[in-house]
């Protein structure tokens, strides 16, 4: 049983968790992730580290509410459990040796790309991060990614913040101002890291993205999470979750996300529907 130490509403959507994990904490590196059971009857989900500190024996998890098993760890609260919560998994980032990076999140993304940030920064790398968000309120982690970074900018798709475009706009034009990426970190939706890659293919700026496929065990046995990069079959639990942008077969990755859609509504309706016939009976 691991005990939830800390609880934060980031946004409407989002919540913030610090869950007391010692073993887990003190191996912990920038880019891993755990896989969490909230109960005997629940289903196991992956989630990035958005962060850990090995000498509290903390792990933070920051997660969207979009299905039955996230609305249900929402529900938990500081001081209940959760049942199984595995970690770290996955291959750590490879962030050492470089000078100029850009860091780049999209929505939830950005709980993800934060530590890839911060080390990165701890490095010595001098990091742009650009955020990207639908609009001002739904801005997460802004004082933390600041504190992580060179430069911070937050990209909203309205212009609500001041600051209208998708992060490709704002990196464009860092790189046409003489920006002079060796790297650039893409963590967020599919299609807007699909997107950065077609971008920085033509400047030949090295690219890495953290996928986030189907996955169950998270130890390459079941082959749910499989990928192709560069042509062969990998597995995002085991290679990953890290690879290389400009290899990854983007469209068959969007492709096989959508292939329980229709089971994960049901799903959800279910529970929310459960929700509020418990709450009418309160």
């Amino acid at each position: 049983m691991f005990p939830i130490l800390e609880k934060r509403r980031l946004n409407d959507s989002m919540t913030l968790m610090v869950v007391e994990a010692p073993f887990i904490a003190k191996k912990a590196k920038a880019g891993q992730f755990i896989i969490l059971r909230v109960n005997e009857f629940g289903e196991r989900i992956p989630l990035t580290i958005a962060d850990y500190d090995g000498e509290k024996g903390t792990v933070t998890i920051i997660f969207q509410k979009v299905g039955k098993t996230t609305l249900l760890l929402d529900t938990l609260n500081v001081g209940d459990c959760i049942l199984d919560f595995i970690g770290p998994l996955g291959k750590p980032s490879e962030l050492e040796g470089h000078k100029r990076v850009a860091v780049i999140g999209g929505g939830a993304g950005c709980a993800i790309a934060y530590p890839q940030a911060k080390s990165l920064h701890a490095l010595g790398a001098k990091v742009d991060m650009i955020a990207g968000f639908r609009n001002k309120d739904i801005v997460i982690l802004e004082d933390e990614m600041r504190a992580a970074c060179d430069n911070l900018i937050v990209m909203t798709d309205d212009g609500s913040n001041g600051n209208k475009g998708f992060v490709t706009d704002a990196l464009k034009k860092q790189i046409e101002a003489g920006a002079n990426y060796d790297l650039v970190v893409a963590i967020g939706p599919l299609i807007m890291m699909k997107v950065v890659c077609d971008l920085t293919k033509q400047y030949n700026i090295k690219t890495i993205i953290s996928m986030n496929p189907i996955m169950i065990d998270g130890t390459g046995m079941c082959g749910g999470c499989r990928l192709t990069v560069g042509g062969k079959t990998k597995f995002a639990c085991v290679d990953g979750p890290d690879f290389d942008g400009h290899e990854v077969d983007f469209d068959e990755a969007m492709l096989r996300l959508r292939t329980y859609r229709e089971q994960e509504s049901e799903q959800t309706r279910e529970f929310n529907c459960r929700l509020m016939e418990g709450a009418k009976n309160a």
